[in-house]
C-alpha cells in the first residue's frame, strides 16, 4: 500500500487539506481505488462502512473537476453524488467542504424533509457538485430546476443500501439522464444481484477493487452476546452500559421502540436522543447535533442510522433488538471501531431469540462471546463498558436552552465529550469538527475514554436548541 496520498496521485493542495485534518495515510480502499479513479476510469469499490470510502470518491471528483476548470451553468451541475439518506448526504458534504474550498468548487445538497426553496436558489446560481437523495432530486428535475446533461462524474454511495430502501428505479432514471461517456464511481459495502444490474448497465469496463469487505472481521471490534435471564433485565442492563463513560449507540427494530427507549433512558438520568423515520428533518438535525456535541451520550436509533452516520469515538454499539439479517448487524456494528479505533458490540438476547441470534452471527462471520446476565451490576458489564457509572440527567425535549458559560453540563461529562467538535446540518449544508473517515492515529482513543481517564473535553456551555438538562 502506498505510504502517502501524493504517491497515489492526489494533488498537493488536497493532500495538505487532508494533512490539516490529521489524515496522512490512505486506507486500503483509498489506496486501491484512487489511481484508477484519478485516471478517469469507472470504478466499483467494495468496502465496509467506516473504511474510508467517502474520501475515496471525493478526492478524484474534486481533482478532476478542478482540472477541467469549466464554471457550472445555472441548474446544471458538473458532478452528482447520490446517497440513500439525508444524514449521509450531510456527512458527505461536511467532508467535501474543505476539499471543495481548496479547489474553488461549489456544492449544493438536495434532500427531502425540508423546504426546497434554498435548494432551488442554490441550483439556480450554478454549482459544481450536487449531493442528493434520489427522491428530491427527481422532484426538482421534474420541476425544471435542474438538469444532469452536464454531469462529468457520478458517484453512487452505499449503493446496496439504496437497493435495500427501494431507490434503484429512481437511481436508474437519474443515471439515464447523465451523459453516456461520463465517469461513474459506485461504492458499496456489499455486492449482490441488484448492484450487478447497475454495474452492467452504467459502468464502462469498470475496475473492481475490494478492501475491508463487510464480511471480513475487524480486529479492533469485539463482539459479545448477553443472554438475559429475563426480558425485564433489558432496561437495567442498558442503563448500566449507557451510564459508562463514552458515546453509545443503541439500535432497536422499530421507530416506536427507539422513541420509547430514549425516553426511558432520559427518565433514568442518561442523556439520550432518538433517530428514526418518524422525526422531522429539524428534529433529526437537533438530535444528531446533541449527540455530536456530547450533550447526549447515547443515541437510540433504528436502522436509519446503520449507514453513513459518522461520529467520532463511539465506544459501544448495543443491539437492544437483534436485527433480522446479518447485513444490518454488520452495518449497525460499523458505528464503532471506525478507521482503526477500538470498539465493542453487544447484542441483547432473550431465551426465545437464541436460535435467531446464533444464525445471525454465523451469517455475519463472527464468533461472539456469550454471557448469561441476570441484571445490572453483573461483572461482565463493567468489562464491556469500563469506567465509573454516572447519570448526569436526561435531556428534555422542547425546553428552552439555558447555557452557562464555562461550566460542564453534568458530572463526568468531560470524560464523555471527547472534543469531537459540533456537527451541524441544515438546509443543504453540514459542518463537522472531526468526523472524517480514514483518520489515522486514533486507535486508542476509545479504550482510554472507556477506561475513564478522559480527555480534555469541551465545556458544556453550549446547549442544542430544543433541549435542556433534566438535572436542573
Amino acid at each position: 500500500m502506498s505510504s502517502s496520498f501524493a504517491d497515489l496521485g492526489v494533488p498537493s493542495s488536497l493532500a495538505r487539506v487532508l494533512d490539516d485534518l490529521g489524515i496522512t495515510t490512505p486506507t486500503p480502499i483509498q489506496a486501491a481505488t484512487l489511481p484508477d479513479s484519478l485516471a478517469g476510469r469507472d470504478v466499483l469499490g467494495r468496502g465496509r462502512t467506516g473504511s474510508g470510502k467517502t474520501f475515496a470518491f471525493l478526492l478524484p471528483l474534486v481533482t478532476r473537476l478542478a482540472a477541467g476548470g469549466r464554471p457550472p451553468r445555472p441548474g446544471a451541475p458538473r458532478a452528482l453524488v447520490l446517497a440513500p439518506t439525508r444524514e449521509l448526504v450531510g456527512q458527505i458534504e461536511a467532508e467535501l467542504a474543505p476539499l471543495a474550498a481548496a479547489a474553488g468548487l461549489s456544492s449544493q445538497t438536495v434532500f427531502g424533509g425540508v423546504g426546497q426553496n434554498p435548494q432551488v436558489r442554490g441550483l439556480s446560481r450554478g454549482v459544481d457538485i450536487v449531493l442528493a437523495c434520489p427522491g428530491r432530486l427527481e422532484d426538482l428535475i421534474g420541476q425544471g430546476h435542474c438538469t444532469l446533461r452536464d454531469v462529468e462524474i457520478t458517484v453512487l454511495d452505499e449503493a446496496d443500501h439504496m437497493a435495500d430502501l427501494g431507490f434503484l428505479p429512481a437511481v436508474r432514471r437519474l443515471l439515464d439522464q447523465t451523459p453516456r461517456g461520463s465517469q461513474r464511481l459506485l461504492f458499496s459495502a456489499t455486492l449482490d444481484n441488484a448492484i450487478d444490474v447497475l454495474v452492467r448497465r452504467y459502468l464502462r469496463t469498470p475496475v473492481t477493487h475490494e478492501a475491508d469487505s463487510a464480511q471480513s472481521p475487524v480486529a479492533t471490534m469485539s463482539h459479545h452476546v448477553l443472554h438475559l435471564a429475563d426480558r425485564a433485565h433489558r432496561l437495567p442492563v442498558l442503563l448500566d452500559l449507557a451510564s459508562a463513560p463514552g458515546r453509545t449507540v443503541v439500535f432497536t427494530r422499530t421507530k416506536h421502540g427507539a422513541k420509547a427507549l430514549a425516553r426511558q433512558l432520559n427518565n433514568n438520568g442518561v442523556p439520550s436522543v432518538d433517530l428514526h423515520g418518524n422525526l422531522s428533518q429539524n428534529a433529526r438535525t437537533r438530535n444528531m447535533e446533541a449527540f455530536h456535541s456530547g450533550r447526549a451520550t447515547t443515541l437510540v436509533a433504528t436502522d436509519i442510522a446503520a449507514r453513513g452516520i459518522h461520529v467520532d469515538d463511539v465506544a459501544l454499539v448495543v443491539h437492544a433488538d437483534p436485527p433480522v439479517e446479518h447485513k444490518a448487524y454488520l452495518h449497525r456494528s460499523g458505528r464503532t471501531a471506525r478507521a482503526g479505533a477500538e470498539g465493542t458490540v453487544v447484542t441483547l438476547m432473550t431465551d426465545d431469540q437464541v436460535r435467531d441470534v446464533r444464525a445471525l452471527t454465523r451469517a455475519a462471520g463472527i464468533r461472539p462471546t456469550t454471557t448469561r446476565v441476570d441484571g445490572a451490576g453483573h461483572p461482565v458489564l463493567g468489562e464491556l463498558a469500563p469506567g465509573e457509572r454516572s447519570r448526569p440527567g436526561g435531556l428534555v425535549a422542547d425546553a428552552p436552552a439555558q447555557p452557562t458559560a464555562g461550566t460542564s453540563t453534568g458530572r463526568g461529562r468531560n470524560r464523555r465529550r471527547g472534543g469531537s467538535g459540533a456537527a451541524r446540518s441544515g438546509n443543504g449544508s453540514a459542518k463537522s469538527g472531526s468526523g472524517s473517515t480514514g483518520r489515522s492515529g486514533g486507535g486508542n482513543r476509545n479504550r482510554s475514554r472507556r477506561g475513564g481517564s478522559g480527555g480534555p473535553g469541551k465545556s458544556g456551555g453550549h446547549s442544542a436548541a430544543g433541549f435542556s438538562s433534566g438535572r436542573r
